[in-house]
């Protein structure tokens, strides 16, 4: 998609997936936000239902077969306008709570991810987590 002419919001969705009290996160491959940690999610497909991108945006980055269960949040992600007055993206992101469906499964980390992982709440604090997920954990997490 040229995102120079693409004049709407993008949908997209992520996945808020915990296992006890570990949550699963990807290592983002890809600007915005570059090596920063965050949940698993991206855009969603022509004809695709949000809970199917969900689904599969996780398994494509983590290797994790989820359940998807509520929305919980939205927000927006928008660049500044660059030189021609144009954003270089900017999307609608919906987020879910999913379940793995096999609990205890080590993620594999795939698609545009660098690392995947599920994270305890020790670890959390050493991560550079994007500032959406990182509030979404602490107010969900079991």
């Amino acid at each position: 998609m040229d995102r120079s002419t693409h004049r709407h919001p993008i949908p997209a969705v992520g996945a808020l997936v915990f296992d006890g009290a570990r949550v699963l996160l990807i290592q983002r491959g890809r600007p915005p936000r570059k090596g920063q940690w965050s949940v698993p999610g991206g855009q969603v497909e022509w004809g695709e239902s949000l809970a199917a991108a969900v689904a599969r945006e996780t398994l494509e980055e983590t290797g994790v077969r989820v359940t998807v269960g509520e929305m919980i949040h939205w927000f927006e992600a928008c660049s500044d306008a660059g030189d021609d007055g144009v954003p270089r993206f900017h999307y609608l992101i919906l987020v879910f709570l999913a379940h793995p469906e096999t609990p205890n499964q080590p993620p594999v980390s795939g698609d545009d991810a660098l690392d995947a992982r599920w994270v305890s709440p020790a670890e959390l604090s050493a991560l550079d987590i994007v500032q959406p997920s990182r509030t979404l954990i602490e107010k969900y997490r079991p």
